[in-house]
């Protein structure tokens, strides 16, 4: 059977190192006209189109995207599918946001082709944005995973999500316990962890909704699989981290309860850490977790502005993803989070410059989830999930761009001006995914 071939050419960008810490010189690339060759879902060429249009194979034609923008899909390193259905809810802050509105959604979840019906919905709005990846909160019942998994597969997307560890804290109908979790959890993990892109994520909601013994659970299931990932909240809001101080006087704060249980180190993504000590940043370094920046949805819940700077301390680096925190999020789109990020940067008097931003949305978020060695960046070798972003796509954005003078400036205004109708296509394993312009019929 013959390869199945992809081409692509036009402008791209891709980041093979941390623009945080070695400079825009020697983590960014940018080709002008260039030319991406595809086979069977992975990336085998990328660079200049003259250097490389006879490696294109007899009758194959790239797609040409001349004066749009070619980059890595984007990662949402933290987002609740299950969660779709309350964006702009309004009002309170965390804990009444998850009173009100959360758990009375999640409760929904129970109905199988309910969660089918979200799950499709929820895939079509990630691609629809340029998201080829992410890593997401499914509801506590088996069935929502199911769901999800089963919407990802079907559109070919590589998907890290779980079931919600939470066994006490919580409406009744949305609660199970340290035993059923942790059952609950294992096939689950065992069923779709690496069936096709599946990636599976132990998922304790946060530390005030799970018991010691079900975090106890939760990590021996990750001594048991360590190739999952680990995905939980931390430091978002003051209040809970009092709250946390209440449920474990023992630990020396919120993150030590995680480090306690083992469920710290590489492949854990800890969503938010806005409120993280000097401490626990350190701590976060040294194991190798992740923290996810959402800051469409700490300005929302206004939790507070998470200092990107502090965490990227090269003497102490974290691994810092970009999430778009759907439902308390008020976008799929990582532009427009892109954006959000910057104004959050400003308040804390450091620049974050686009280079640094489309970093934080493609590789830095695989970096953080644990799989740059799959995704986030155009490498030969590299799973050929990729976007294509149109600078013209609105009267105004092509009136800016037309005005720029180089591409860290027309990334900036793409990054501020964005949002799903920058995106002209989405690419996913090499096939078209979302096509912006397609007629429908």
């Amino acid at each position: 059977m013959s390869a199945a071939v992809t081409a692509v050419r036009g402008p791209f960008i891709s980041f093979v190192d941390d623009p945080f810490l070695t400079g825009r010189e020697d983590a960014f690339v940018y080709e002008s006209d260039g030319l991406l060759i595809c086979e069977d879902g992975v990336i085998i060429a990328a660079g200049d189109y003259g250097a490389l249009r006879e490696r294109l194979p007899q009758g194959v034609e790239p797609v040409h995207y001349p004066d749009h923008v070619i980059s890595a899909g984007f990662v949402d390193t933290h987002i609740h599918y299950v969660q779709t259905g309350i964006i702009a809810a309004f009002g309170s802050q965390l804990i009444d946001w998850l009173n009100h509105y959360t758990f009375v959604e999640e409760q929904r979840f129970s109905d199988p082709g309910y969660a089918r019906q979200v799950a499709s919905s929820f895939c079509g709005e990630l691609l629809r944005n340029g998201t080829t990846t992410a890593l997401t909160f499914c509801a506590v019942y088996p069935e929502s995973v199911d769901a999800l998994f089963e919407a990802a597969s079907a559109r070919n997307m590589r998907m890290a999500a779980g079931k919600v560890l939470m066994d006490r804290n919580a409406p009744d109908a949305l609660l199970d316990t340290a035993q059923s979790g942790y059952e609950d959890s294992k096939v689950l993990l065992e069923r779709w962890h690496g069936r096709g892109r599946n990636l599976y994520a132990i998922t304790p909601r946060f530390a005030p909704t799970s018991t010691p013994v079900q975090l106890e659970a939760a990590g021996a299931l990750r001594r048991e699989h360590p190739e999952a990932l680990m995905h939980t909240h931390v430091s978002e809001n003051t209040g809970e981290i009092s709250w946390v101080r209440s449920l474990f006087p023992e630990r020396r704060g919120y993150l030590d309860v995680y480090d306690h249980y083992g469920l710290l180190g590489p492949g854990t993504v800890l969503a938010h850490g806005v409120h993280l000590t000097g401490y626990e940043r350190r701590r976060c370094a040294e194991t190798g977790t992740a923290v996810s920046h959402c800051p469409t949805s700490n300005l929302f819940l206004g939790s507070g502005l998470f200092r990107v700077h502090d965490a990227k301390d090269p003497k102490r680096p974290m691994h810092v993803g970009l999430g778009t925190d759907i439902g308390a999020g008020t976008s799929f789109s990582l532009l427009a989070t892109m954006n959000e990020a910057y104004k959050v940067a400003e308040l804390s008097n450091y620049p974050l410059d686009s280079i640094k931003a489309f970093y934080l949305a493609t590789l830095g978020s695989a970096q953080a989830m644990g799989i740059a060695d799959k995704i986030g960046s155009l490498q030969p070798g590299r799973e050929a999930d990729f976007v294509v972003l149109d600078p013209k796509a609105t009267p105004l954005l092509a009136q800016r761009t037309a005005r720029v003078n180089d591409i860290e400036e027309l990334l900036f205004v793409l990054a501020v001006m964005g949002d799903d109708r920058t995106v002209r296509t989405t690419y996913v394993a090499g096939s078209l995914a979302h096509d912006r312009d397609a007629t429908t019929g």
